[in-house]
């Protein structure tokens, strides 16, 4: 049973959101649990969670927010209810990745770890091998995924190539994954993200 001992609730990470409110729903009972489950989380969900907030309890109310995608504007007007909850709420945040959440967001409640699924089994490609024809076909197929998506796949060809390819890799490349966090933050346009990533490793392999 994965419910945390913090007063003011936690962040859950995970891929399967729908699958982990349904769990939390079944394992908080008899506690009141209302769940804001969107597919893009926005300044709207966010004002109806702070409603919802401040309807009082008399025994604990758990707010599920489930997203693969946050706004900042709606994450920015969650802040002050989520260091200050009123009295018997606690909130469970829901996001398949860390970077999906601003850091003001994350220092608020811990961490915890839930299910996740790498997308390692739909990349097929050898880092440790991959050529320019390689790459120009894995960008183009992913020509117009969105933001969300495109930080799942970040996540996924780090797996590749530390796991499955089992690479060593160089501090260039370290922080090319950590600087695509951060272009995809800032609206970058996710297949430019992704060609950063994989062209460090044709160079590396061109280098080598």
């Amino acid at each position: 049973m994965l419910i945390h001992d913090s007063k003011k609730g936690y962040i859950l990470i995970s891929t399967e959101i729908e699958s982990e409110f349904e769990r939390l729903s079944q394992e908080l009972k008899p506690n009141r649990v209302v769940g804001f489950i969107e597919d893009d989380f926005k300044i709207e969900h966010a004002k109806a969670v702070v409603a919802e907030a401040y309807i009082s309890e008399s025994q604990t109310k758990y707010i599920i927010i489930g997203s693969s995608s946050f706004t900042n504007v709606a994450q920015n007007s969650l802040l002050k209810v989520l260091e200050e909850p009123p009295k018997n709420i606690e909130f469970i945040i829901i996001s398949p990745t860390k970077s999906n959440l601003l850091p003001t967001v994350r220092s608020r409640l811990p961490i915890v770890k839930g299910k996740k699924i790498h997308s390692v089994q739909n990349i097929e490609l050898n880092l440790a091998r991959i050529d320019y024809a390689e790459v120009f076909s894995f960008l183009k197929s992913n020509a117009r995924i969105t933001k969300s998506d495109a930080k799942v796949l970040v996540e996924a060809l780090y797996y590749r190539a530390t796991v499955v390819d089992m690479l060593i890799l160089s501090i260039s490349q370290l922080e090319n994954f950590d600087k695509a966090y951060r272009l995809l933050e800032l609206n970058s346009r996710p297949q430019s993200v992704l060609a950063l990533i994989l062209m460090s490793f044709v160079g590396d392999k061109n280098a080598g």
